[in-house]
């Protein structure tokens, strides 16, 4: 299938390796990213939470019009500091997370995350609100749902001589791992129900 930009689609295609009429999943998706977009369209298809990614907000300086029906950006800037990456609702809770991936095998570099975004999800959690981190790593291919009260002591500790990143077996433990399905490829809503519902 195509979108109307002629992009195509991201497909799922189960992997080589079959034990036992079990399917590996070898070429979930592209990116983290591709995957919680469409197991946020499943939601909303389902009618089961309204959740988004949010738009960078840039402003547009310069346009080139080659033709009459194509507009090229040709020059850009951020407007400001986006806060976290998806936001919604969900059982009548507001939903606010930071999706990361990472390569790297040990750990998780507190780097990947800024402190205004620090700021808005302590701001989410005050107001009654649930904000997170889904963290992948994509050379376990595993995925993590990391609760930002769980965040924000590695945070602090960093700038009193702690680590500058989170160990991947920390993150493992304190984390609940999110489990690869078809069409909720990131079923992180099956978390939330067992952790705040």
């Amino acid at each position: 299938m195509n979108y109307p930009n002629g992009k195509k689609s991201a497909s799922f295609r189960p992997g080589k390796n079959q034990q036992s009429n079990e399917l590996a999943f070898g070429n979930r998706g592209m990116t983290l990213e591709d995957d919680i977009n469409a197991t946020n369209d499943h939601y909303l298809h389902l009618n089961k939470a309204v959740i988004h990614k949010k738009p960078t907000p840039v402003q547009i300086v310069k346009v080139d019009y080659p033709k009459r029906s194509a507009a090229v950006i040709k020059e850009a800037y951020f407007k400001q500091a986006s806060t976290t990456d998806y936001n919604g609702v969900y059982r009548e809770k507001y939903i606010d997370f930071e999706a990361k991936e990472t390569k790297n095998k040990t750990s998780f570099p507190l780097s990947n995350i800024h402190e205004h975004q620090i700021s808005h999800m302590r701001q989410v959690r005050e107001h009654g609100g649930i904000s997170f981190l889904i963290i992948r790593f994509s050379y376990y291919e595993e995925t993590f749902l990391f609760p930002s009260v769980k965040l924000f002591p590695y945070w602090e500790s960093q700038y009193n001589g702690g680590r500058k990143s989170i160990p991947y077996q920390e993150i493992k433990e304190a984390g609940h791992q999110i489990p690869f399905k078809y069409q909720a490829r990131v079923d992180y809503l099956e978390i939330l129900d067992q952790l705040y519902f």
